[in-house]
């Protein structure tokens, strides 16, 4: 299934930078940058467990966001692109 991830983590202090850096790292793993703060990641049920556990375990729930959109499987309906980074197939090969 296709899942929006967005967060804001409060970067006032090194400890906030340091949450920032981890938060990004762990998405890089699951999924594909598509605004700052926004990915893009085609999991499996057991992948968003494990994904959603580690990245609240990361956060500072007084000072931080993190926002899990699910989009279901049906995705390609329901997500429209416009702009100069062209879209990518989530779903294709990745490296070649």
């Amino acid at each position: 299934m296709l899942v929006l991830i967005t967060y804001d983590v409060c970067t006032q202090d090194a400890a906030g930078k340091t949450r920032l850096r981890k938060v990004a790292k762990e998405c890089v793993n699951y999924g594909q940058r598509v605004q700052n703060s926004v990915f893009e990641c085609i999991l499996d049920a057991s992948q968003l467990l494990l994904l959603k556990d580690r990245l609240i375990s990361l956060i500072d729930e007084n000072q931080d966001s993190l926002r899990f959109y699910y989009l279901g499987n049906n995705y390609k309906t329901k997500v429209e692109h416009f702009g100069s980074k062209a879209a990518y197939e989530a779903e294709g090969v990745l490296m070649i």
